[in-house]
């Protein structure tokens, strides 16, 4: 094959994913080339506005942390910002932003179109060629031909993509978009076997249809909080959301017109996910809930469009019509946009290593839906993560390594290409063994200096970050001295509503304490040194926290004597003694590279591992 141009790497969509491998390719030194069916679908969000949520914020900021894009854009783009579950402790504290959406893909479109290296088309890949086992090139359905060194493909939902909306269905991509038609058929020939998954979105509605007095408001945190390390903050008028609920005549429409919806009806036979249901899944599963919640969310400063979060629907539209207006402050509602299912096919994530790259084809990489998962975010951070690996590939680099005990990332990565998934994938924190220490708030601490041989972190972040080690250091360092106790001292501890002290009293044992901040202590006491809020906050958890921490670390270290038993490549498990069939079988399919990773495989029991601990240990005697 005569190829008419020369890439070092070729991104395959520019969704979340796609445009966070594109960038990190090209700012390591690579020619790159994103290939994108429509450049109005560069970086857009087909489903909800927003950007971040509980553990999905864990993910922006650690994808931050590694030098990807989705977090300063996020801080530029927002147009309110939250932080969930202050309530609770910080390991699930996480940061949510309504997205002003046009502005967001404009932004990241932008910076692609800027980026040094990085050439943006549009254009179908129809079909990936290999030689030898490893992959040479891409054809184009235009008919063009690319030659490569490695590519990601990050095609999202559109491949061989179908929309349903009650008994109406059509081939198509998200939100009108045309879908890839060629490329699960090429995929299918380098060996990959498909699955077809289904996620769906509500209506949008008309804003000015709607009376918003009568839902509840919800507005966002003053000052606003920041996705990124880098960002400074920045206090700006921000757009409320409002929530109201369904009722009994809601779910009356929808119960007496569920045998219309796809899902009940046999139109669609794809797997949904789980944790984000349609209504009608609602009403089934949850027959006892008197009513759900619905967030009316604003979908940017230049639109009346507001999505309808919680009431995701493929019914038909007459049915869409009627169950909207029997919600409070909706009843004189008009739908600009039909929610609808949409169907699409993906590959088995367990046929990838854990560097995101195929087991079948040498520089072959995936990353977002197509890997199984859902969510913007949790496609940002695997295009990231396998367009740092495709370069380094590129370059001849040991790859870049993020396990379950460095960060979601690592969760995530080892979850899909370990485990698998049967039904789209949504990153929670719940997921996460070691969530204390992988914390929102100190991704860019344990992830930064991870990333430095990537090139993609900038003397200024890493700056940054130095600065913000050494003002833990002198926190933590100066909050171990002992004072006496005197009015002032006694007073703020009244005012916490905790007892007064006598004699002298450890600085460090009142943060200990928790309700007591040291900006409050800095304030009487001039010894203590003047930090940043970011880098207080952070040394009260570590005092707070300690002990617990240590714990949790003591946890990995015994975890990663696993992570690093490495197994043979060529280790024939059927014929290891003790071994049960249905795990010799699961480990010869997926032939996981540590005895961490085979543990983690479903059908591999605890006693599995202690025959393949004894094996090895035989082996290195």
């Amino acid at each position: 094959m005569s190829f008419s141009e020369a890439y070092d790497v070729i991104v395959v969509g520019a969704g979340h994913a796609g445009c966070e491998a594109a960038l990190a390719c090209a700012r390591m030194g690579l020619a790159t080339l994103c290939l994108c069916i429509d450049l109005d679908s560069v970086a857009t969000m087909p489903c909800n506005p927003s950007i971040g949520g509980t553990s999905k914020g864990h993910l922006v900021r650690e994808v931050d942390a590694l030098g990807g894009e989705m977090g300063l854009a996020a801080d530029e783009c927002f147009i309110q910002m939250r932080m969930l579950n202050t309530s609770k402790g910080p390991a699930v504290h996480s940061l949510r932003a309504q997205m002003d959406k046009r502005r967001y893909h404009e932004r990241m479109k932008l910076t692609l179109e800027t980026q040094e290296r990085l050439t943006l088309r549009q254009d179908e890949c129809a079909y990936i060629v290999e030689k030898n086992g490893v992959i040479c090139g891409i054809v184009t359905a235009s008919g063009a031909e690319y030659a490569c060194r490695a590519a990601v493909v990050a095609s999202g939902v559109y491949l061989n993509s179908r929309i349903h909306i009650g008994e109406y269905n059509r081939s198509q991509g998200p939100c009108g978009m045309m879908n890839a038609q060629l490329l699960s058929k090429s995929l299918k020939e380098l060996g990959h076997e498909l699955q077809r998954f289904k996620t769906g979105t509500p209506p949008r509605v008309l804003r000015r249809s709607l009376d918003l007095t009568r839902m509840e408001i919800q507005c966002g945190d003053v000052p606003p909080p920041n996705f990124s390390f880098m960002s400074v903050n920045a206090d700006r008028v921000q757009e409320p959301c409002y929530l109201t609920y369904t009722n009994a005549a809601t779910h009356e429409v929808i119960l007496a017109n569920i045998a219309r919806s796809p899902m009940y009806s046999g139109s669609i036979t794809a797997t949904g996910t789980r944790y984000c249901p349609s209504i009608e899944d609602k009403l089934v599963r949850f027959a006892d809930k008197p009513r759900h919640q619905l967030f009316i969310e604003p979908e940017g400063l230049s639109t009346q469009e507001m999505y309808v979060q919680g009431l995701s629907t493929s019914l038909p539209r007459d049915v869409q019509e009627s169950m909207v207006r029997t919600v409070a402050g909706m009843e004189n509602c008009v739908i600009m946009r039909y929610g609808y299912a949409i169907e699409y096919d993906c590959i088995y994530p367990t046929d990838l290593n854990p560097y995101m790259m195929s087991k079948r084809v040498g520089g072959l990489f995936f990353a977002g839906q197509i890997c199984g998962s859902s969510g913007y975010e949790e496609a940002a951070a695997q295009g990231l993560y396998a367009g740092i690996n495709a370069a380094l590939y590129v370059r001849g680099e040991e790859p870049l390594y993020i396990g379950r005990s460095d960060a979601y990332l690592g969760v995530l990565a080892d979850d899909l290409t370990v485990k698998g998934t049967n039904e789209p994938y949504r990153m929670m924190t719940g997921r996460a063994e070691y969530r204390l220490v992988l914390r929102q708030d100190n991704a860019d601490l344990r992830l930064t200096e991870k990333a430095l041989r990537t090139g993609l972190i900038s003397d200024e972040r890493r700056r940054r970050l130095e600065q913000k080690r050494k003002n833990i250091s002198r926190v933590i360092n100066a909050v171990g001295r002992s004072v006496p106790a005197d009015d002032a001292l006694n007073a703020l501890l009244e005012r916490h509503g905790m007892p007064s002290v006598s004699g002298s009293v450890k600085l460090g044992s009142l943060l200990r304490r928790g309700g007591i901040g040291y900006v409050e202590l800095a304030a009487l006491y001039d010894f203590l040194p003047k930090v940043d809020a970011e880098s207080a906050r952070e040394a009260e958890i570590e005092l707070y926290y300690g002990g617990y921490i240590e714990k949790q670390n003591e946890q990995i270290r015994r975890a990663q004597k696993l992570e690093g038993a490495a197994l043979p490549k060529e280790l024939d498990y059927l014929a290891v003694s003790g071994l049960r069939i249905e795990a010799a079988q699961k480990l010869s399919a997926q032939r996981p590279s540590t005895l961490g990773q085979a543990s983690r495989i479903s059908g591999v029991s605890p006693a599995d591992i202690a025959v393949l601990l004894v094996l090895l240990k035989k082996q290195g005697e």
